[in-house]
């Protein structure tokens, strides 16, 4: 199996979907409980709801494979992105709900994770830089959208209700500051859906490494509620909400792409 999937787009536009894939190899599977094994925290239907962002003509990069299996939006040497709060790392041992993922006594070792992290991160992460690099040499400057989701309600990770959008840019810190206004803007502008920026997520290791706006490469990630696009508890896609989601991010894009 691919370890990730690149459509090459004609825009400075690259979205990453690395929470996409929810493939557990066997031989890894027999290591983790009943539950982790139907891989519960994955991003579901990321790579669906962000459909329009290849037909308008951006990149995508979609993994197969589990967060469980590794996480491809934690640094390599795993240190924490939030200190001090619940979360889990590079290669998870407990779910959201704060169960274990694997059985007891069968969690990765140090030399099982060195290898997840050459067989699965790197490809992913060599693949990103590479379409960075050439859409940034043909364009003079790239966006990359993290797309991600989650319950709403994960009381492990955080309290009470997250807010349907969730934007991250590292307070700041990874893409330029009209960027975000603009982003703001727009969420400001509809009252459908609650948002906020910088808040409980402000950005994964993949924006918080990538996004480098004197360079010209800019890095925003969005965190969404699932409810707002899919049933959380039966795990199906509702496409009466999804289509107002993606109306809005395509808003985004496009607002950026203008400017």
């Amino acid at each position: 199996m691919k370890i990730c999937s690149l459509h090459r787009g004609t825009l400075p536009l690259l979205v990453s979907l690395p929470h996409d894939g929810s493939y557990i190899p066997s031989e890894l599977a027999t290591c983790m409980t009943e539950r982790a094994c139907t891989a519960p925290d994955t991003d579901w239907f990321v790579s669906r709801l962000y459909g329009f962002a290849a037909a308008m003509g951006a990149s995508v990069l979609v993994p197969s494979h589990s967060r469980y299996v590794v996480d491809l939006n934690r640094p390599q040497d795993d240190v924490s992105l939030y200190p001090g709060q619940n979360t889990t790392g590079l290669c998870p041992i407990v779910q959201f709900t704060g169960e274990p993922v694997y059985l007891s006594g069968q969690e990765p070792t140090p030399t099982e994770i060195s290898d997840r992290v050459e067989r699965y991160w790197r490809p992913y992460h060599d693949a990103l830089q590479s379409e960075l690099s050439r859409i940034l040499t043909a364009h003079g400057r790239v966006l990359l959208w993290e797309g991600h989701s989650i319950r709403a309600r994960v009381p492990f990770l955080f309290e009470g209700r997250l807010p349907d959008f969730n934007v991250g840019t590292a307070s700041g810190a990874s893409c330029r500051p009209d960027t975000q206004a603009g982003i703001e803007a727009i969420l400001g502008a509809q009252d459908e859906f609650g948002w906020v920026a910088n808040g409980r997520f402000k950005g994964g290791h993949i924006t918080r490494h990538y996004g480098r706006p004197q360079e010209g490469i800019e890095a925003v990630q969005l965190e969404l509620a699932q409810c707002i696009y899919m049933d959380e508890d039966a795990v199906e896609y509702l496409p009466e909400r999804a289509d107002k989601v993606a109306a809005l991010i395509e808003q985004f894009f496009e607002a950026w792409l203008a400017a």
